[in-house]
C-alpha cells in the first residue's frame, strides 16, 4: 500500500537507527507534539531502539487529552438538556469531567450521538428542526478547517438550530509555553505533519531563532519519525537550530490555502487553558463575532461551571513532558481505559493510553528484545 509498508521498512529502519548512532556523541532530548506520532514511537518500539543517550519526551499533542475539564463540564451540561442533540468525535464520550462523562449522560436519557463530521451534524439539524443541535468542536488546527466550514454552511443555508461548542487549540504557542518553562527539559521537537498540512511551517522559524531548538515537520509512520529525530539530532550536534521539513510528500511552507481562508472566516485566536497545564495565551480559537449565533457557550448560557481535578492523577505532567505515564502510582490500577482518571488514558492519541495498549510498563531496554515492528 502506497506511503504505508515502503515507510515500515526493517532494513531501512536499520539504515537511519546506524546512522543517528553513528552522529550522536551526547544525551539528547527530544519532544514529538503529537499524540498521533506517541502512539506510533510505542507501538514499534522506537524509543527502545534509540540509542540510550537519545530520550523521547512525549508532548501534550493529543487534541482530546488537553481540552479543559471545564470544557468537558460545559459539555455534559449542555448534552443533559431536553431538546438537545449533542454531536461529537467518539474519542470524546469517555472523557472524564467532574463527576461523569457522556456516555453517562447518554444511558441516563441524553441524546449523544456518535458523527465522523460536523458536517453530519449539521445535516441532523437541517432533519429536526424542532431540536437544537450541538457539535463538540475539539482538536489542533488539523480538524479545524472542517468545523469551521460546518459553521459557514450553517450560516449561509440559515440552519438557526446549530450551534458549536468550540475548544480549539493551536501548536505554536504550545511549543512557545513549553520552551519558558522552568522546568523544560526540551532540545529539539518533532513538529506534527498533519497540522502543518493546514497550517503550514511560517510559524516555526521565529520559534526556532528565539529558543535555539531544532523544530522538524515528520509525519508518522516509524521510517518518518526515524528520520525526524535523525534531522534533529544532527542539528543539535552542529548545533544548527532551523526549521525542517521531513514530510514532503503532505506539507507546503505556506500550508492548505483553502483551508486557512475558512478558519480566517470562522475563528478569531483566543486564550486558551489547556487541561493539566493551564492558560497559555493565544493558543486556541473561538467563534468570531460574526458567527456568535452558532456558538453553544453564548447559546446556552453555561459561562460558569465549577471543576474539580482528581487529586491522584498526574496526566498533567505527562502532557507537559515531566513524567512518563507508568510513574503515575495510579497507571494500569486505579486508572485503565475502562475506569479512566484523566484523558490521557482514553484518547486514541493519548500516552497513557499508548502505554496501556502496548504494555509499556517501564519495560527496560535490551539489545536481545530491540527490534522493528
Amino acid at each position: 500500500m502506497k506511503y504505508i509498508d515502503e515507510f515500515q521498512d526493517p532494513a531501512l529502519a536499520r539504515r537511519l537507527l546506524d546512522d543517528i548512532a553513528g552522529t550522536v556523541t551526547r544525551p539528547w532530548s527530544v519532544m514529538e507534539v503529537c499524540g498521533g506520532q506517541t502512539h506510533s514511537i510505542i507501538r514499534h518500539g522506537i524509543d527502545q531502539l534509540l540509542p540510550g543517550n537519545i530520550e523521547l519526551i512525549h508532548g501534550p499533542g493529543c487534541p482530546v487529552c488537553v481540552t479543559p475539564l471545564e470544557v468537558i463540564d460545559k459539555a455534559l451540561e449542555i448534552a443533559s438538556r431536553p431538546g438537545v442533540v449533542f454531536c461529537s468525535f467518539g474519542d470524546m464520550l469517555r472523557v472524564p469531567g467532574s463527576g461523569r462523562d457522556l456516555f453517562r449522560v447518554k444511558s441516563d436519557g441524553g441524546d449523544v450521538r456518535v458523527v465522523y463530521s460536523p458536517l453530519d451534524a449539521l445535516r441532523i439539524a437541517q432533519r429536526t428542526p424542532d431540536r437544537q443541535v450541538v457539535f463538540f468542536g475539539v482538536g489542533f488546527e488539523t480538524t479545524a478547517p472542517a468545523i469551521a466550514m460546518a459553521a459557514h454552511q450553517a450560516k449561509r443555508l440559515e440552519v438557526r438550530n446549530f450551534s458549536l461548542l468550540v475548544s480549539h487549540v493551536r501548536v505554536p504557542p504550545a511549543i512557545e509555553a513549553i520552551m519558558r518553562s522552568p522546568d523544560c527539559r526540551v532540545q529539539a521537537f518533532l513538529a506534527a505533519g498533519h497540522v502543518c498540512s493546514v497550517m503550514g511551517t511560517l510559524e516555526y522559524p521565529a520559534l526556532a531563532d528565539t529558543h535555539k531548538v531544532p523544530i522538524v515537520v515528520t509525519g508518522f509512520e516509524p521510517l518518518d519519525i526515524l528520520e525526524g529525530i535523525r534531522r534533529a539530532v544532527r542539528q543539535l550536534e552542529r548545533g544548527e537550530h532551523r526549521v525542517e521539513n521531513a514530510y514532503p510528500r503532505a506539507v507546503r511552507p505556506q500550508g492548505n490555502p483553502v483551508a486557512l481562508s475558512v478558519l480566517r472566516e470562522v475563528f478569531t485566536t483566543t486564550d486558551r487553558a489547556w487541561r493539566g497545564i493551564g492558560t497559555i495565551p493565544g493558543s486556541g480559537w473561538r467563534l468570531t463575532d460574526a458567527y456568535r449565533d452558532y456558538d453553544a457557550e453564548h447559546r446556552f448560557e453555561v459561562a460558569d461551571v465549577a471543576t474539580a481535578e482528581p487529586a491522584v492523577c498526574r496526566s498533567g505532567e505527562v502532557l507537559q513532558g515531566l513524567v512518563k505515564p507508568h510513574e503515575c502510582a495510579a497507571f494500569g490500577t486505579a486508572c485503565t481505559p475502562r475506569t479512566p482518571l484523566g484523558a490521557t488514558m482514553v484518547s486514541s492519541e493519548g500516552a497513557c493510553a499508548a502505554y496501556y495498549l502496548y504494555r509499556r510498563l517501564a519495560t527496560p531496554r535490551t539489545e536481545e528484545t530491540a527490534s522493528v515492528d
